[in-house]
């Protein structure tokens, strides 16, 4: 009897496991380049891996395009010394001189400094509307969920459940509000910038250097198609009160770069934006 009982249970939980299996997330919803593959985890949930060595990165870019929309990815980054990698997820519209972007970067460092997140909106290939954060714990010690909500009043960034920034749409300033962008995540090289402007490159002994994503969501307006049902939920989204206290939290202890107070910069005066927010 003992033995039936402990096939069932083998049967339920490869039921159970095939189930969790079966959303293959990765091939339905997007292309892949370079050093790409999926895996999956204990739970049975789809995990995409991209890699860098000294011959190439990888990344994956969406099928679909979209006007609007959140778009949320658990990541885990890389573990150690993690300096000059950049690993992204972000939405573009191409790669032209006038595109359309809004980037989540995270720029690796040395071990046991913070992993700096790169916040940014490019709009009609005018961008320079970085801030970025020291993100307070370890990205590389599990996985953590990034999300953007992109709607004609703002772009919301939120790292787990927590609302970092807010970029306002002023009707006579540069917003992406016209071009359908798809969905990207990359891991490359970006050793002339990344870390403390370029000072610490990729220490090649260490590679190859791995990014973990998983559960990656789309709830968005096909371009070209409709808006899904419940689309107000984002559409409408502006932070509440609660949230506006977070950005302020995240700028007071965690903010490293604001772009509206880097004066040699901008010597002909900040971006019109800055005075307004």
């Amino acid at each position: 009897m003992a033995r039936w009982s402990h096939l069932a249970s083998l049967a339920v939980a490869l039921a159970l496991l095939q189930a969790a299996s079966s959303e293959h997330w990765l091939n339905d919803d997007f292309f892949t380049d370079g050093n790409v593959r999926a895996d999956y985890d204990a739970s049975g949930r789809e995990v995409a891996m991209v890699s860098l060595n000294q011959q190439s990165g990888g990344g994956f870019n969406s099928k679909q395009k979209y006007l609007f929309g959140e778009f949320s990815i658990r990541m885990k980054l890389i573990p150690g010394n993690s300096a000059g990698t950049v690993s992204c997820f972000y939405l573009s519209s191409g790669d032209d001189d006038y595109r359309d972007e809004i980037d989540m970067e995270f720029m690796g460092n040395a071990t046991g400094q913070p992993v700096v997140l790169n916040t940014n909106v490019w709009a009609n290939g005018d961008g320079k509307k970085e801030h970025q954060f020291d993100l307070w714990f370890d990205p590389a010690a599990d996985y953590h969920t990034y999300t953007i909500i992109w709607n004609p009043d703002n772009i919301i960034f939120k790292v787990d459940d927590n609302v970092i920034r807010c970029f306002k749409h002023y009707t006579d300033l540069a917003y992406p509000n016209a071009k359908a962008m798809s969905v990207h995540a990359t891991l490359w090289d970006g050793s002339y910038w990344a870390t403390e402007k370029g000072k610490i490159p990729i220490d090649w002994s260490g590679a190859p250097f791995t990014v973990s994503y998983q559960d990656y969501s789309v709830d968005a307006c096909v371009s070209g198609g409709s808006c899904p049902a419940g689309s107000d939920k984002w559409m409408s989204r502006q932070p509440s009160s609660a949230e506006w206290g977070t950005i302020s939290w995240a700028e007071k202890n965690y903010l490293r770069y604001d772009y509206c107070t880097d004066g040699w910069r901008f010597p002909q005066g900040f971006p019109g934006e800055c005075r307004r927010n």
